[in-house]
């Protein structure tokens, strides 16, 4: 049986975490000043707001408000459209490569302000259509974190450590969380449903714990 009561928690738990995460992912950014640093920051901390909405949306005792629900499908998939981007340009720091990512971000900016405005706007549209485009976005979320699993691999393979890997173990549980979800769209099991919210606070509790560990390894290191 659905709970929304389980579901409001544990989309305000998961918001806290993204926060905290968000905290720690700043810091590269404020120490350089360079825009491809923005990516996980971004995408964290709009994963962090769209858990905050669904917090919200799912907060009531019966039918969730849809037009809320949208918007938090729609920022969460942007979420993982700037992870996506940030891992692309990664390895590309040129300067033609620099005014990309800078075009790039302001076109997913730009594209997600847009989303959420026609969800406001529009909310029939936001209502009628939303059990579709959960299926969809769901598609499209498993997609990228299918890219971004294997670049964090490839990284790790090419640089082994014993905290990276859990990087892409983290990606891989959020792609099946996703996965989950996209069986619930479809079929409503129950199952699948808790399962995705399980492997959510797993994966995040991943990046946090690598996140502590290389916060704490690079402030040793500066302090020797």
């Amino acid at each position: 049986m659905y709970d929304p009561t389980i579901r409001t928690v544990v989309e305000v738990v998961s918001a806290i975490l993204c926060f905290i995460l968000l905290r720690f992912m700043i810091k590269p950014y404020k120490l350089t000043g360079e825009g491809r640093y923005l990516g996980l920051p971004l995408g964290f901390g709009f994963l962090g707001v769209s858990y905050v909405i669904g917090a919200i949306a799912f907060a009531q005792t019966f039918l969730p408000n849809r037009e809320l629900a949208y918007i938090q499908l729609f920022s969460r998939t942007f979420a993982y459209c700037f992870l996506v981007v940030t891992y692309y340009f990664s390895k590309k720091p040129s300067e033609n490569s620099r005014i990309k990512w800078d075009i790039t971000l302001s076109l997913l900016i730009v594209a997600l302000t847009a989303s959420i405005v026609v969800a406001i706007i529009i909310p029939q549209f936001a209502v009628d259509s939303y059990q579709a485009a959960q299926v969809y976005v769901r598609i499209f979320n498993i997609i990228c974190l299918i890219y971004i699993s294997i670049h964090t691999l490839r990284s790790h393979i090419k640089k082994p450590d014993q905290t990276t890997i859990l990087i892409p173990f983290g990606f891989i549980l959020l792609g099946t969380s996703q996965y989950s979800l996209l069986i619930w769209a479809i079929d409503e099991s129950i199952f699948a449903f808790n399962g995705a919210l399980v492997l959510r606070l797993a994966a995040l509790a991943i990046f946090l714990f690598v996140s502590y560990l290389t916060f704490n390894y690079s402030k040793q290191r500066s302090s020797k």
